[in-house]
C-alpha cells in the first residue's frame, strides 16, 4: 500500500515507519525537516502540518491508500481546523484509511472510560485535552457526512525504546545510581501505560481491518498501576531495589518541582490527575494480544542500557527535596 506518515521520525512515528517498511509498504514521511535518516527507503516530504498551504503544496498530485496522523505541536498546539486541512489535502477516492493518534486525555478526566463515553467539552481549560477531543469530533463528523474512513486511538502513557520524554529513564538513572525515588504525596494516583510496539501494531492492523473504519480504540495495559507500583515495577525491570521516599506535593511545589519541565521530580508529565480507560475492544476487533507490562518494561530497559545517555548533570534538586524530607520527616516506604 502507498502510505503517508505525518510525523515519522521520533518514537511512535519512527516505530510505525519501521513496521510499515518491514511489511513492504511504500512509505512517505511528512515532517518539517529537509531530510530524515531512513534514506531511500522512505520518501521525504517537507511541510509544517499546522500550515495548510504548506501541506497542500507538499502533497499536490500525490495519492495515498492510508494516512497515519501522529503529530501534535507541543509548543503551539494543533487545532481541529489544522487537522481538517490535512485531511482535505490527503482526501481522494483512493484513501481507504485515515488513522489519527489521539489520547486518553481526550476524555478530560475520570476513570474506566469506554470508547462510547463522551469526550471532553470545548470549555475544558487544558488546550491539549480540548484539541484532541475537538479533533476527534471533527473527524467522526467527516466520517458521517463525507465517508472519511477514519480510525482513532486513545493511548495513555506510551513507553518503550527511544522515548524522547524523560520518563522511564528518569527512574532508571536514579536506581542505577543507588538513589532513592521521590514519591509525590501518598503515591496512590493511578497511571495506565501502553507499550510502543503494541500501539504501532494496532495502528497498522487498523489500516487493513474492515471493521475498524469509523471506530475509536482505547489501547493499553488493562490494569492501571499506582505511582508506587510503577516505581517498584521499574526497579524490578532493572533488577534493582527501590528506596521510595514520600514527599507532600506542596513541599515539592514550593521547592520549584515541575511535572512539565525541569526540574522534574517524578519523571516528565508523570504526576498528573489520573485518567484511565477500559481495554478490550482493541484486542477483540483487531485480533491482537497486548504485551504484559513487566515484559515491555524489560525490553525497554534493555534498550535503555544499550543507548543510555544521561539526561541530568546532577541530582541537586532531588537532594534539596530529600533534605526537606529529612527535616520534615515524611513517611518513607
Amino acid at each position: 500500500m502507498r502510505v503517508l506518515v505525518i510525523g515519522g521520525t521520533l518514537f511512535i512515528g519512527r516505530a510505525l515507519v519501521e513496521e510499515l517498511l518491514r511489511e513492504g509498504h511504500e512509505v512517505s514521511i511528512l515532517h518539517r525537516k529537509a531530510k530524515h535518516d531512513f534514506g531511500r527507503r522512505a520518501e521525504n516530504l517537507m511541510a509544517d502540518r499546522n500550515d495548510g498551504d504548506s501541506v497542500r503544496e507538499a502533497l499536490a498530485g500525490r495519492r495515498f491508500d492510508a494516512v497515519f496522523d501522529n503529530v501534535y505541536d507541543w509548543e503551539r498546539g494543533t487545532s481541529p481546523a489544522q487537522v481538517e486541512a490535512t485531511v482535505r489535502a490527503c482526501a481522494s477516492d483512493r484513501l481507504s484509511r485515515y488513522v489519527f493518534l489521539s489520547s486518553v486525555a481526550a476524555y478530560g478526566d475520570g476513570l474506566n472510560h469506554k470508547e462510547s463515553d463522551p469526550l471532553a467539552s470545548e470549555s475544558n481549560t487544558n488546550l491539549y485535552v480540548r484539541q484532541k477531543a475537538g479533533t476527534e469530533r471533527m473527524l467522526f463528523r467527516m466520517h458521517i457526512q463525507h465517508g472519511l474512513p477514519v480510525v482513532t486511538f486513545r493511548p495513555p502513557f506510551v513507553y518503550g525504546p527511544g522515548n524522547p520524554f524523560y520518563r522511564e529513564q528518569f527512574f532508571w538513572d536514579r536506581l542505577r545510581a543507588g538513589r532513592p525515588v521521590i514519591i509525590p504525596g501518598d503515591g496512590h494516583r493511578l497511571m495506565q501505560f501502553v507499550y510502543l510496539h503494541d500501539l504501532v501494531h494496532a495502528m497498522v492492523r487498523a489500516m487493513v481491518e474492515p471493521r475498524a473504519e469509523g471506530e475509536a480504540f482505547n489501547i493499553g495495559d488493562p490494569k492501571p498501576v499506582t505511582q508506587v507500583e510503577l516505581a517498584e515495577r521499574l526497579a524490578r525491570a532493572a533488577n534493582a531495589e527501590a528506596t521510595l521516599v514520600r514527599i507532600p506535593r506542596d513541599v515539592i511545589a514550593q521547592a520549584g518541582g515541575s511535572a512539565m519541565e525541569e526540574p522534574f521530580y517524578f519523571g516528565e508529565y508523570f504526576d498528573l490527575a489520573p485518567i484511565t480507560e477500559n481495554i478490550g475492544k482493541v484486542t477483540r476487533m483487531l485480533k491482537m494480544k497486548l504485551t504484559p507490562f513487566d515484559v515491555g518494561l524489560k525490553e525497554t530497559y534493555r534498550a535503555y542500557v544499550r543507548s543510555r545517555k544521561p539526561r541530568s548533570a546532577s541530582f541537586d534538586f532531588d537532594d534539596r527535596l530529600l533534605g526537606r524530607a529529612r527535616a520534615g520527616s515524611p513517611a518513607a516506604v
